[in-house]
């Protein structure tokens, strides 16, 4: 397999990831809380994998949606 198609491999599993960790943290808002804004929803598709992470921990705790979008305890 060439460098180029390799990483384009490894770019395209990348984006499966980030892809699937916004569909189950959509889905877990959603079930906690209700439907999300176009506002919250636009923010998860902007997300990196680390902060979809950080954030999906946040929901097991969180009281409000507030809690798990709080960007003084990002990282």
């Amino acid at each position: 397999m060439s460098i180029a198609a390799e990483e384009w491999k490894a770019e395209g599993k990348a984006e499966g990831k980030v892809e699937g960790q916004i569909r189950t943290l959509s889905r877990l808002i959603e079930r906690r809380f209700g439907a999300l804004s176009d506002a919250l929803r636009a923010r998860l598709e902007s997300a990196d994998l680390v902060t979809l992470d950080l954030w999906t921990d946040r929901v097991i705790d969180a009281k409000t949606l507030d809690e798990i979008f709080d960007d003084s305890k990002l990282h």
